[in-house]
């Protein structure tokens, strides 16, 4: 049966989803990337695409801003429609001065200022982790194709205009990498389901620099990462 959030009928869904946070992105990566893409979900412009890449099923479905969001989205595909693995394709801010804009990140772990894990009622701090396989395979494809690529750990936040505009700093003296929204909640969610995550970003921006991008480069321009999600799908 459809979810209140998602219209798709039960195996209009790949066992692997990519997921942007832009459902433009979605769009794009479909259109451009996927054989014979097929429109399966708008329900809130959420849009979801199914088709096929080199032979394989794989669905394309934007997953919104926040851990809310991604949290809602990938329950609902994990324990509605089958999805074994959950891959986030997005963008983040560098807090390190050896990360540049266009590098790309493969998340090994993520840490939160959000309260997502208070759900599992665990008593303590939870580590929220990729899965090694799929860390593995992207980070062997990355180098094959000679990628600027880095492995580590990144900030989940909740919050993007922070009140303390030095807050950033703590977290790049703790050797975190970069800020993004969402994937502390996907691997949470992934390892209570006990699924398969992966979280694959492009540094659309440095607090370090003050280098950016673009609303139409981070749409469309950011390859490397599509091209490498799809591979190890």
């Amino acid at each position: 049966m459809p979810t209140p959030h998602n219209q798709a009928p039960l195996g209009a869904i790949a066992k692997t989803v990519l997921m942007p946070g832009d459902p433009l992105r979605a769009k794009f990566i479909a259109e451009r990337f996927l054989e014979s893409p097929k429109l399966v979900n708008q329900v809130r412009n959420m849009f979801a695409y199914t088709g096929t890449y080199q032979g394989k099923e794989v669905t394309v479905m934007g997953s919104g801003m926040g851990m809310p969001s991604i949290g809602i989205y990938a329950h609902e595909l994990y324990t509605q429609y089958g999805v074994e693995t959950i891959i986030r394709v997005g963008t983040c801010g560098a807090y390190s001065p050896d990360v540049h804009v266009y590098d790309v990140i493969l998340a090994q772990g993520a840490c939160t200022d959000s309260n997502f894990a208070s759900q599992f009622d665990l008593g303590g701090t939870y580590s929220a982790l990729s899965s090694y396989g799929l860390l593995h395979d992207g980070y062997q494809y990355a180098k094959t194709h000679h990628m600027n690529v880095h492995v580590g750990n990144i900030l989940s936040s909740d919050i993007f205009y922070h009140a303390k505009s030095d807050q950033w700093q703590r977290w790049a003296k703790m050797g975190v990498l970069a800020v993004e929204m969402e994937s502390y909640a996907l691997f949470a969610v992934a390892a209570f389901l006990k699924k398969k995550a992966l979280t694959v970003l492009t540094v659309s921006d440095s607090l370090v620099t003050h280098e950016a991008t673009t609303p139409e480069e981070r749409e469309r321009h950011f390859l490397q990462m599509m091209e490498l999600a799809l591979a190890i799908a």
